[in-house]
């Protein structure tokens, strides 16, 4: 069965990737089929042949996970379309203070109210 998989280059802590297609059985730095682009974790640069990586997958090539993640969200000249989280993760202590701030808000908010309905 053939595979669409990473093939690793670099230097240790520096991997770039190439997208490969490979019979399954064959170690990871064996002799591709074709190979279909690269892909640098790093810096988030890949480039791929995008109509290429489709036709195999149509032949039964199986991408692995990781290529099958980079092929969905791949633009139509090969590039990846990242998208960096906009959500900043906040520790245990940020977490309990934000929450604590966000019930006093609410608090200080509901207590006017309260005020004029009981006014009335």
């Amino acid at each position: 069965m053939l595979k669409i998989r990473l093939k690793r280059l670099g230097s240790k802590k520096a991997p770039t990737y190439r997208i490969i297609v490979i019979n399954s059985t064959t170690k990871r730095e064996g002799r591709p089929v074709q190979e279909l682009g690269h892909y640098n974790p790093k810096t988030k640069v890949m480039k791929l042949d995008l109509a290429a990586a489709q036709e195999w997958i149509k032949k039964g090539a199986q991408p692995t996970e990781t290529v099958a993640y980079l092929i969905k969200n791949c633009n139509e000249d090969g590039t990846l379309n990242y998208v960096k989280k906009e959500t900043v993760k906040l520790s245990k202590k940020a977490q309990a203070k934000a929450q604590a701030e966000a019930e006093a808000k609410a608090a200080a908010e509901a207590a006017p109210a309260e005020e004029a309905s009981a006014e009335a």
